[in-house]
């Protein structure tokens, strides 16, 4: 069983002080086991948020570090690794909530030859009116270990995941990538590329915290801009590229791009009203994307 872990957790505007709490308890009841949590702050503008996760450095074996501006999603990974002491990295959102009484044990306990795990998550209870959640739910059944393990490194996601210290190091996020999405797709590629495997476990955490229909669209935005710009670097790693890349006729691309202009102002409003649609979410996606392209030669 392996002996040694950090704990990283980054956070941006959110209070992750249970989280740290569970993860104390669970490390403190594994003989042996010499451990650490950091959790560094990307930048929060919400001082309540600050102020709830303060306490954390408080607590044995744990530091809060307050970076004081915002970095992004990779560099503050990238960040934590290098100040991370231990063999064994674990990374976790700040959002998510520790399900597992185990999850810790499972990730120990794993074969000392897999340099990268990843366990997964759950969708807690959420609202047929959100977005996010109808979303996820729809996906729910993709996120067993059995099936990710059908695409080790396309399903591969950086919510929460186990790697070696060294490993990290030597394949670290890209930090281009300083807005939403896809740092975690590159990651896989990257680990693809080196020939490093990916083992997948059912080990999850639990994602119970769902933004507003707006917000959720606003971010798929982002995430879509992101796509965009590392379009060349993701493809074959995307299934939208896939999509848009399977589109031959330039006719058909037009007529999205047309479709979109004219009836995507109506989608988005129908998308953040409280009575989402997955299918026109999709048909959104697929319009956005392809209007970001000037013309057929950027795709």
């Amino acid at each position: 069983m392996k002996q040694e872990l950090s704990i990283l957790i980054p956070i941006y505007n959110g209070i992750c002080y249970d989280q740290v709490q569970a993860l104390c308890r669970q490390a403190d009841a594994i003989d042996g086991l010499r451990y650490e949590i950091l959790v560094a702050d990307d930048g929060s503008s919400r001082e309540d948020c600050l102020a709830a996760n303060r306490p954390i450095g408080e607590l044995a074996c744990c530091r809060f570090i307050e970076r004081g501006f915002n970095s992004g999603r990779a560099v503050i990974r990238n960040f934590l690794a290098h100040e991370a002491r231990y063999e064994w990295l674990l990374f976790l959102d700040g959002d998510m909530t520790i399900t597992q009484p185990q999850l810790l044990l499972s990730y120990l306990d794993t074969p000392a030859t897999t340099d990268v795990v990843y366990g997964g998550y759950t969708v807690g209870t959420g609202s047929p009116c959100n977005l996010r959640y109808r979303y996820e739910k729809a996906a729910e059944a993709r996120h067993t270990a059995q099936q990710r393990q059908k695409q080790p490194y396309r399903d591969f996601h950086t919510s929460n995941f186990l790697i070696r210290r060294s490993v990290m190091l030597q394949h670290p996020f890209d930090e281009r990538f300083r807005h939403y999405g896809y740092e975690d797709v590159l990651l896989g590629k990257q680990l693809r590329q080196a020939g490093i495997a990916v083992l997948h476990i059912d080990n999850p955490v639990g994602f119970n915290t769902f933004e507003t229909n707006l917000q959720f669209v606003e971010k798929t935005e982002e995430g879509l801009r992101t796509l965009h710009e590392f379009r060349h670097d993701l493809r074959g790693y995307n299934g939208l590229l896939t999509l848009v890349g399977g589109i031959h006729l330039s006719a058909t691309r037009a007529l999205i791009r047309f479709c979109h202009r004219l009836l995507g102002p109506l989608t988005r409003r129908l998308l953040c009203s409280n009575h989402p649609s997955l299918t026109l979410f999709k048909l959104y996606k697929l319009g956005y994307y392809l209007t970001l392209t000037k013309n057929d030669s950027q795709l």
